[in-house]
């Protein structure tokens, strides 16, 4: 069985713990705890160190999917989880004030391993119109600016589908190894 390491990491509270649960066949192991920061005004409870699922696809496909902590405080861990990596989710909140800033940071924080692994994109909260058409063909910009490959989607992690596409687009790039 080939087992496949993949990071899906974002803002706070811009789906990444949604999409684990949504997408796991497993227990999820996450570390929520009450939020004590300015996040609390966003949501009540945050993750401080990771979530944990899998999903077995085929008799020879195993993934685990790792959820990084949102709060720049807990950066430590991006480090530790990106270990092993074999592609990179980076989800974008369309209802933030500066999606593609969102971006920026996220593809800079991680910019050790996008060029090594597999990246896509996925764009949650978007309604489906020309104004988000065109945020997503500006944050593909972004993407080519900032040297990197990924293919950016729309989606919504409550759906299995979607998150299902994002883990594909991993999965049957042609750069797949880890790091």
């Amino acid at each position: 069985m080939f087992d496949h390491k993949i990071i899906i990491t974002g803002p706070v509270g811009v789906g990444k713990s949604t999409a684990i649960r949504t997408y796991s066949t497993s227990a999820v192991v996450d570390t929520d705890v009450r939020a004590s920061d300015e996040t609390r005004q966003i949501k009540s409870d945050t993750t401080v160190a990771m979530d944990y699922g899998t999903i077995v696809l085929d008799a020879e496909t195993k993934v685990h999917l790792y959820g990084t902590p949102g709060q720049e405080r807990f950066d430590f861990m991006w480090e530790i989880l990106r270990s092993g990596s074999r592609g990179l989710i980076i989800l974008v909140n369309a209802l933030a004030a500066d999606p593609a800033q969102e971006l920026r940071f996220y593809l800079h924080a991680f910019a050790d391993i996008i060029n090594k692994v597999p990246v896509v994109i996925g764009v949650n909260q978007a309604p489906k119109d020309e104004q988000t058409r065109a945020m997503v063909a500006t944050l593909q910009q972004v993407v080519q600016e900032m040297g990197a490959e990924a293919e950016v989607l729309i989606v919504d992690v409550r759906k299995r589908k979607d998150v299902n596409k994002l883990v594909k687009r991993i999965l049957f790039s042609d750069k797949l190894f880890a790091v």
